[in-house]
């Protein structure tokens, strides 16, 4: 069934409303329920019943398909539940606290750390958050920062790594050249990604705070690590841990899970039956894999646990449920993000966006990377969805920019960077973004309070790009442009902080 309103602009009012409602509500489930209800509803032209069968279909087409990352999103939260129950956690909180004597040390490695687990995006925010949440408490950081430094590495780290989930989306979706040296070659124009990890460091280590995040650090250095009167994870329950834990009870269960997801992503790509690794990263299942490789991981996890007798049997099958039970919100939100967004698809969202590109780009000439930069933006924003936006746009950036003596030209590796940082920066800022639900979780920080500190930043980043694009395309070569970039990035940052009285202000 094709719907009456396919393909125009009704197809964005269900993300919309829900955005919209979820910013002024700060409440996020009923806000995305009715944004489906209302995209059913568009659907089907008003039938109540039609409405009905197309959001119960929807729903089951969109669990089903992403039922790796459910069952990925519980085992991680077993294998933190673990972590705290043999006193991993507590101990290496300790240790952090005596090795790291500053706020700055205590955020700058948060963002090391996801640089380290740069492989996969949710991997990263959900075992970032909870390794680093306990340093960040004891010196005083905000949930709302913590949240920050995950999303704003993950996502950034993971779309510029090669060897990664991302760079195996992106690859496979490119027609008509090699995906993965296109991928490579089109890093240096993603400025988004360059920049926003600019912005993380750089903040981190001068203490620049502003917008909202700026009274969330504020509270933090008096004790108030929420601020907002939504704070779901204040009251949670400790669970019981062992005294005698030791930092290596962490260190270890994190590697083994990294080693798992890698060689489960890598054994749905063929790995194991002779396909090089960098084809089996391109051809990899990411739900399938990191399901795989937790669920090995959790085994060994378990095994050592026993072997180190961190506690007993039955405690050690008290974390299940433990475990699952951290992970339903997520979950949740997950699903019916997961869901609306297919409802938006199911409108004609894409087919409107990709007529708007075709429309428009050709006229645009020299300032199409800058708009190309904008709509990623928007429809990452509107659908939550980065992988999403760059599966519309790259192939229409491909046709827009034919190659140049059977080469890509320079404006097309950097169509594709501004695509590929156009996606990222609206998946940053979107309330019904999976990888930004995520980062809440990990962070334990209330999901509305993380969009909202989070979007200024991203703005800003954004507001550079967009220059930045604009000056690289009238001087395409690299060299040039991203150290003009870098420069007004970094002077952007110095120039806020001035003005905010935080520059240099001790963390």
């Amino acid at each position: 069934m094709i719907p009456a309103l396919y393909g125009t602009w009704a197809a964005l009012i269900p993300p919309v409303v829900a955005i919209v409602l979820a910013l002024i509500t700060k409440e996020v489930y009923s806000a995305l329920f009715l944004g489906i209800v209302i995209g059913a509803m568009l659907y089907s032209g008003g039938n109540p019943i039609g409405a009905l069968e197309h959001f119960f279909g929807i729903l089951h087409e969109e669990v089903s398909g992403n039922l790796g990352i459910l069952i990925f999103l519980i085992i991680l939260g077993i294998i933190v539940a673990l972590m705290i129950r043999a006193g991993g956690s507590k101990a290496y909180g300790d240790w952090a606290s005596r090795s790291i004597k500053s706020k700055s040390g205590a955020l700058i490695s948060t963002g090391l750390l996801g640089i380290v687990l740069g492989v996969d995006d949710y991997f990263n925010n959900l075992t970032v958050g909870n390794v680093m949440r306990p340093v960040t408490d004891t010196h005083k950081i905000s949930r709302a920062k913590l949240a920050y430094m995950c999303d704003a590495v993950a996502a950034p780290v993971c779309i510029m790594m090669p060897i990664s989930s991302w760079a195996a989306a992106v690859s496979g979706i490119i027609d008509g050249y090699d995906g993965f040296t296109l991928f490579v070659q089109a890093i240096p124009y993603n400025f988004y990604a360059i920049l926003t990890l600019i912005m993380v460091f750089l903040t981190a280590a001068l203490n620049i705070n502003f917008g909202p995040m700026k009274k969330h650090e504020d509270n933090a250095a008096g004790g108030d690590i929420y601020t907002t009167p939504e704070r779901p994870y204040e009251n949670v329950a400790e669970m019981k841990f062992n005294p005698n834990g030791k930092v290596i009870d962490l260190v270890l269960p994190v590697i083994i899970l990294i080693v798992g997801c890698v060689l489960g992503l890598v054994y749905t790509g063929g790995l194991f039956d002779g396909v090089p690794v960098q084809e089996a990263f391109a051809n990899c299942d990411a739900p399938k894999g990191l399901s795989m490789g937790s669920c090995v991981a959790l085994i060994i996890i378990m095994i050592y646990f026993l072997l180190r007798k961190a506690f007993s049997f039955n405690e050690m099958m008290e974390c299940l449920p433990e475990g699952f039970k951290l992970m339903v919100p997520a979950t949740l939100i997950l699903t019916f993000a997961w869901t609306i967004s297919g409802v938006t698809g199911s409108l004609g969202a894409a087919p409107f966006v990709a007529g708007v590109v075709e429309t428009f780009g050709a006229g645009l000439q020299n300032f199409l990377p800058a708009a190309i930069f904008i709509i990623a933006c928007l429809l990452a924003f509107a659908t939550g969805s980065s992988w999403g936006t760059f599966g519309i746009l790259i192939p229409i950036v491909t046709e827009v920019f034919p190659p140049v003596n059977g080469l890509p030209s320079p404006i097309l590796m950097m169509a594709i960077g501004a695509c590929l940082g156009g996606a990222v920066m609206g998946d940053h800022c979107s309330p019904i973004s999976d990888t930004t639900i995520m980062a809440s979780t990990g962070a334990q920080c209330h999901h509305i309070n993380h969009v909202a500190t989070q979007m200024p930043y991203a703005v800003v980043v954004a507001a550079v790009c967009f220059v930045s694009y604009i000056v690289a395309a009238f001087l395409p070569n690299v060299i040039i442009a991203l150290p003009i970039a870098i420069v007004l990035m970094v002077l952007t940052l110095l120039l806020i902080g001035k003005l905010n009285g935080t520059l240099g202000k001790k963390a």
